[in-house]
């Protein structure tokens, strides 16, 4: 018998406007999945689209519905059922990944496993992770400051027209390193003006400074950069997408939403490697049951923005956890999400 499929929609909303250089928002659209097998055992995942890659709620539920009647009689049938999904619809990384999810927690279930077991993968091996300063106004950045005072690394989000007083804000707050993130926002021009700022701050990493195309002047930041790395993130959907990127940047961000699937996330993982790049492991704004799934994999990255869940005031799930930073993997089957 085929799987049942049940949709359920949620609205997880942040503690503060979380704005980037694209724009700002409190409340996000996201859409739970749940497949039940003939047993009753159900493996569950979350789609969480950005409009910024095509995708919101009704996209989500419209693709969802549309790969139903693709879904593996047998949930074992990963490999296969992944290659389908993406065959009937090869963009909506976010729903085709919530279908991912859920079959691979399924799986965990009959087995009896946790997804890190089941890859052979060292839960003491996770990387610290990151916490995110939404662009605000100095005072509210600050504010923000104090309010990670748990995380030992900060990444803040750039891609205005007063970066510097943004740095310069976070620098007089803390002492803690420092990465960035202006999300496509800046010019070649530009960025190659912010290095030697990026320097005097002690920034340890630059995410995805330029446009995602413009591949010629990322190579030309990452020249003039020096010891600081440059990861891209826009630039870089699946694995397939990398190879052309490896003379251009240091590494790759990696997120569900964009790559529709644990398995590609997997290859983009071994593909990166193979061509001596960094790897980091990032978020949306999701619930712990988004967050979870890619902390699964961590203890194959080296860095990671996995705070989606930290920065709500309603997730709905207990899973994967931060204790100083550092990421700690559940034990129990699957996931290991449980619903609060």
């Amino acid at each position: 018998m085929p799987l049942k499929l049940f949709l359920e929609a949620c609205t997880l909303t942040t503690r503060h406007p979380f704005a980037i250089a694209r724009g700002s928002s409190t409340g996000y659209r996201r859409c739970w999945v749940r497949l039940v097998d003939d047993d009753g055992v159900e493996g569950w995942g979350e789609a969480d689209p950005s409009n910024y890659y095509g995708e919101n709620y009704d996209t989500v539920v419209a693709t969802l519905k549309k790969l139903e009647p693709y879904l593996p009689e047998d949930p074992f049938d990963l490999e296969s059922a992944e290659t389908r999904f993406a065959q009937v619809v090869p963009k909506n990384g976010a729903a085709r990944a919530a279908l991912s999810v859920a079959l691979h927690d399924l799986v965990g279930k009959r087995l009896g496993q946790p997804l890190w077991r089941l890859w052979g993968l060292d839960p003491q091996k996770t990387p610290v992770s990151s916490f995110t300063i939404g662009i605000d106004t100095p005072d509210k950045m600050r504010e923000k400051v104090h309010e990670a005072a748990a995380y030992p690394i900060l990444k803040i989000k750039l891609g205005t027209d007063r970066d510097e007083e943004l740095l310069r804000t976070i620098r007089d707050a803390t002492d803690k390193p420092i990465r960035v993130d202006a999300n496509a926002g800046w010019t070649a021009a530009k960025a190659l003006q912010m290095l030697p700022l990026l320097k005097e701050f002690g920034v340890e990493l630059l995410e995805q400074p330029l446009p995602p195309a413009d591949l010629e002047g990322l190579a030309r930041v990452r020249a003039a950069a020096g010891h600081l790395p440059v990861v891209v993130d826009e630039s870089c959907l699946v694995a397939r997408d990398i190879p052309r990127l490896a003379e251009a940047a240091d590494g790759i961000n990696i997120k569900l939403a964009k790559c529709g699937s644990l398995r590609e996330a997997l290859r983009m993982i071994a593909t990166a490697r193979a061509l001596g790049m960094l790897v980091m492991v990032g978020c949306m704004i999701e619930s712990s049951l988004g967050i979870t799934p890619a902390a699964h994999f961590t203890p194959l990255v080296d860095a990671a923005d996995l705070d989606g869940a930290a920065l709500t005031v309603d997730d709905p799930f207990v899973g994967a956890t931060i204790e100083g930073g550092r990421i700690r993997l559940p034990t129990g089957p699957g996931l290991g999400v449980r619903r609060r």
